[in-house]
């Protein structure tokens, strides 16, 4: 039988120190913008139970998700998603809060993604939770202008955030005569902008204003063009309802100097089901895929006895962080200001010594050898510049 006990998971890897450095950065940069915008963190187990993700607007992909079981024989994932964990909080521990709450995150999710190719199955991610509120349309312009900061506060010439709208789809796919399995199909040709297969599935149900229509989703992106194109292929009074919902934010967020950096994309359909108005995805240069996705969700609340609207975002720590090393933000270990050695006698003398110093501020190691000779040798292969004896007295020695 193979061992791997030399090996991480598929869709799994180690960070060494330049790596920590990064993501800790950027953890940190995020978490900074978010609570300087008035968003308090919270954290949530990294187990929860498996009905969280089984609900009618909580449908998970049960092979997406790592399972196990308790010591009662229950299911139990590992969080797959932060948005679900934290209305569960919402609703529980905070539903007598004063509205509306500003939520933040920094944690990890996991999802099983043994199709793709160079997968990640932990992630690190951070994002925000706006909930309740009298004004849903504030609340989305706030949120969207975070998500354009943090995309902009990483690299504010190469990133761009596309908008759509769910309900687009959902209006047109609850006209077709399709079950839920055709529909799901459908989605995932649309949201992978699968041309050939789309017009092949839909061909099936005839040839209509709305298999006409949704043939031409994967191609509805780009500028301000799109809303005019929309309307033409389909058009009803929800339909006019939500282009003109979101024409008017697009319009208002390009007019805040971002023109150029927001595009449209009515071909965004997650398959996150709990989405209902409002779907955005951030992307920057050097990362194939996104490193931004949220939107509205009205409903999902209401499942655990909480019924208030919110919006929010997540953002790939770990796909930012490798858009900055490949722009050329590289990161490096600080080296010591010093080695400490105790002479013989007076090693403990010599640990409370470097104690002191790190108290003031300095970067040290102790050192672990029985000689000078040896300390200043490793010094020098380490860049250290300076060796500090701790004997009867203290001597400063450059090396």
């Amino acid at each position: 039988m193979k061992k791997y006990d030399l090996l991480t998971p598929e869709g799994t890897r180690d960070l060494l120190f330049e790596e920590c450095l990064a993501r800790r950065d950027v953890e940190k940069r995020i978490k900074e913008l978010f609570s300087h915008f008035g968003y308090s963190e919270v954290v949530t187990p990294g187990l929860e139970f498996f009905d969280a993700f089984n609900g009618s607007t909580r449908n998970f992909q049960t092979e997406n998700l790592y399972k196990t079981f308790d010591s009662k024989g229950r299911i139990i994932v590992m969080r797959p998603d932060s948005t679900i964990p934290i209305a569960r909080l919402v609703s529980t521990r905070l539903k007598d809060a004063i509205l509306p709450l500003r939520l933040y995150y920094n944690q990890r999710i996991y999802e099983n993604n043994a199709l793709l190719k160079g997968r990640s199955d932990e992630t690190v991610q951070a994002g925000i939770e706006l909930i309740g509120g009298e004004n849903s349309k504030r609340a989305d312009y706030e949120v969207l202008c975070t998500a354009v900061e943090a995309l902009a506060m990483f690299d504010k010439d190469n990133f761009r955030l596309e908008l759509g709208h769910i309900g687009y789809f959902k209006e047109l796919v609850t006209k077709l005569d399709a079950d839920d399995n055709a529909r799901e199909e459908i989605r995932i040709l649309i949201s992978t902008k699968n041309y050939p297969a789309l017009v092949d599935l839909l061909d099936s149900f005839g040839d209509n204003e709305v298999t006409r229509a949704l043939k031409q989703l994967p191609r509805l992106f780009g500028g301000a063009e799109v809303f005019e194109k929309a309307a033409s292929i389909y058009t009803d009074e929800k339909i006019n309802a939500i282009l003109s919902e979101l024409k008017e934010e697009y319009e208002r967020l390009s007019s805040l100097g971002y023109e150029g950096k927001i595009s449209v994309d009515l071909g965004i359909v997650s398959h996150t089901d709990y989405y209902t108005g409002i779907v955005f995805k951030g992307y920057l240069s050097e990362v194939g895929k996104y490193v931004l996705k949220g939107g509205r969700y009205d409903t999902l609340l209401g499942e655990y006895g909480f019924d208030n609207p919110a919006v929010g975002f997540g953002v790939n720590v770990d796909g930012i962080t490798r858009h900055l090393e490949k722009i050329g933000d590289h990161y490096s270990l600080k080296t010591p200001d010093a080695v400490v050695y105790g002479e013989k006698g007076h090693v403990v003398e010599a640990i409370a010594y470097a104690r002191n110093l790190a108290r003031d501020g300095k970067t040290v190691e102790n050192s672990l050898f029985d000689t000078l000779d040896e300390t200043k040798v490793y010094a020098v292969s380490k860049g250290i510049k300076k060796v500090i004896t701790v004997g009867e007295d203290v001597k400063e020695i450059d090396v």
